[in-house]
């Protein structure tokens, strides 16, 4: 169990929604660490958001600790976090203010190009620009990016 409690003292908040089932998601997890890693002591406060509401809890925690997974992996079973900060898809990042304000959304790097179109290595780290921006007390430069990756099926 998390609450925004946890954010007392940070400077940002980084939701990186995922599923367990999407394959861009899946490839994604080692980067995922890496700014985790590289934020943290930054003040940035990161988690994984579960957007698929069909998936147990004991399947997230099995896929959580076979992705290795370094930091927590949360259940959003009625969607709060999806609609709240607005996911598309996964896997998507979401930048917040400690209030819950959304200050960046989209893409991590443009890695993926399009749906069977990718490059080796990224040349754009879309979040990493967002990040370095709001930490510097700035906005983010491109607030809102494409997300390439698995639709997140909305519950009503």
């Amino acid at each position: 169990m998390h609450t925004t409690a946890e954010w007392t003292g940070a400077k940002a908040i980084l939701l990186f929604f995922v599923t367990n089932d999407c394959p861009v998601t899946n490839s994604y997890v080692p980067e995922m660490n890496r700014i985790q890693e590289a934020y943290a002591t930054r003040g940035v406060r990161a988690y994984a958001v579960q957007a698929d509401v069909g998936v147990s809890a004991t399947a997230v925690a099995d896929y959580a600790r076979d992705f290795r997974y370094e930091f927590p992996l949360l259940l959003d079973p009625h969607q709060i976090l999806v609609k709240a900060a607005n996911a598309t898809v996964t896997p998507q990042a979401i930048v917040l203010s400690p209030e819950g304000k959304v200050l960046y959304r989209g893409r991590i790097d443009n890695r993926v190009e399009d749906f069977g179109s990718q490059r080796s290595k990224a040349t754009v780290n879309d979040l990493h620009i967002a990040l370095d921006a709001i930490l510097a007390g700035q906005p983010a430069p491109v607030p809102v990016t494409k997300s390439i990756g698995c639709a997140i099926t909305r519950i009503q």
